[in-house]
């Protein structure tokens, strides 16, 4: 049976899965702060050995993906949406 409470903190938060440029241990320092310190992202990811440096997040509602994409641009990084 799942938990009513677990339920519904699901129902509020969102996947993101994003490619990007952050191909490195040093380059994901660089991003680190800014991932740290939002409070709308719950839990973050860069599979820096995939080919397409893989981002993901799991985020409240109030985070869209054009925050996250235009964040990292601002950042000097390569960031868009992962083609299906």
């Amino acid at each position: 049976m799942t938990n009513f409470f677990y339920f519904n903190y699901e129902l509020k938060t969102q996947l993101f899965i994003l490619r990007t440029d952050i191909g490195t241990q040093q380059k994901v320092k660089q991003v680190k702060s800014f991932f740290d310190s939002n409070t709308d992202i719950i839990k973050w990811s860069i599979d820096t050995e995939d080919i397409d440096n893989v981002l993901k997040i799991k985020a409240t509602k109030n985070l869209s993906e054009a925050d996250i994409i235009n964040q990292l641009k601002t950042q000097g990084f390569f960031c868009d949406v992962l083609p299906s």
